[in-house]
């Protein structure tokens, strides 16, 4: 992996709900343009707080998140790990939500939300509705959603757990695909292991109470990455590596994972 220009950095993050319920001591991470990270770690470490300090859903209590160049309007896609589709619109009026907020009418922006829903491979399913789709289309409808934009970052909070493993898996690929496709750059909130070696070329794992980065693995493996990657030796060795990095950070403050 070769040297990136940085996008954004997370300096000496605090966050403090409630005046006493720590959710962050001390965060720091660097983001690089075209990094795909994954924040791996326990329930409570903070990874979804981490997100929604990025995406400016909330603010530090102390620190400071600066990005490179300044933040612009359409930096950022969010994919949450439920789909959040409006029910009553189709598939192309939720992808064009983006737009719509910032007064930008459908037939003004029509090119850009067929060209996300062809990325994500739903270019015949834009006048359908969202009970018509399966868990695994609502998904790719969110994702599409937020890559409407261009934007230059995508945070994803764990937008596949409720998945069953054989559509997890090919929403995986596809996802490699995309960032390839895109050259965007990846934020990942997982807590699964072999999802964020499958994924990352850098995994930062966050133990709780206070949340904070523990350790910070690095994932060499070339992309493009698919089944002969996650049946590999290399891939068997990493997710070792990783699995101990993350009891390790749960033993911190002694917790044992199930």
């Amino acid at each position: 992996m070769g040297s990136r220009d940085k996008l954004l950095e997370m300096s000496a993050i605090d966050k403090v709900f409630n005046g006493n319920v720590v959710a962050l001591r001390d965060m720091n991470l660097q983001v690089n343009q075209g990094d795909f990270i994954s924040l791996l770690g326990p329930s409570g470490c903070g990874k979804s707080t981490a997100l929604r300090l990025i995406a400016g859903l909330m603010r530090p209590t102390t620190g400071r998140i600066l990005w490179e160049g300044g933040q612009t309007t359409g930096d950022l896609g969010v994919v949450f790990q439920e789909p959040t589709l409006m029910p009553w619109a189709t598939v192309a009026q939720n992808v064009w939500l983006p737009f719509r907020l910032r007064g930008k009418s459908y037939n003004s922006v029509k090119d850009e939300v067929l060209e996300a829903l062809r990325l994500v491979g739903l270019e015949k399913f834009g006048k359908s509705y969202p009970r018509e789709l399966s868990g695994g289309m609502k998904m790719r409808v969110s994702i599409a959603r937020a890559l409407v934009t261009g934007p230059r970052l995508i945070l994803m909070d764990e937008p596949f757990a409720a998945l069953d493993e054989i559509t997890r898996h090919k929403l995986n690929n596809d996802l490699l695909e995309l960032r390839d496709k895109l050259k965007c750059t990846v934020i990942f909130v997982t807590h699964s292991v072999f999802e964020s070696v499958f994924l990352s070329d850098r995994i930062v794992v966050m133990a709780a109470r206070p949340g904070r980065v523990s350790a910070e693995l690095t994932v060499n493996a070339p992309y493009p990455r698919g089944e002969d990657f996650r049946t590999s030796p290399e891939y068997a060795a990493l997710c070792r590596e990783t699995s101990e990095a993350l009891h390790n950070a749960m033993n911190e403050h002694g917790q044992v994972p199930a």
